[in-house]
């Protein structure tokens, strides 16, 4: 078995969700907040067979969409006006590890 963390924008979280679920997936989601942007997101927690793994990731894939946003930049220039600069933001982050064991109490 593997437990799959997945660490998705705030945006995407609710498209994520629903697939897993029509997928026939369990998920434990957790609110979670990012440290470059501190932007919302949600961190699912999943526990599949290892055949499985592939097929969570690439819900999470297509529905995690990496796209451009104007964040301002937090510190004004000489004139006293911050500018906002062009980052990307969204997808996900996927992290894979091994279970020794799992029960559903």
């Amino acid at each position: 078995m593997k437990l799959i963390f997945a660490i998705v924008n705030g945006d995407d979280s609710p498209a994520v969700s629903r697939a897993l679920t029509k997928a026939g997936f369990f998920a434990t989601k957790l609110a979670s907040t990012g440290s470059f942007l501190s932007a919302g997101n949600t961190t699912f927690l999943t526990c599949v067979e290892n055949e499985r793994v592939e097929e969570v990731i690439s819900i999470i894939r297509d529905k995690s969409h990496k796209r451009r946003q104007f964040v301002p930049t937090g510190a004004p220039m000489d004139s006293g006006v911050s500018f906002p600069v062009e980052v990307e933001v969204g997808g996900a982050t996927v992290f894979v590890t091994d279970v020794e064991r799992f029960e559903k109490l």
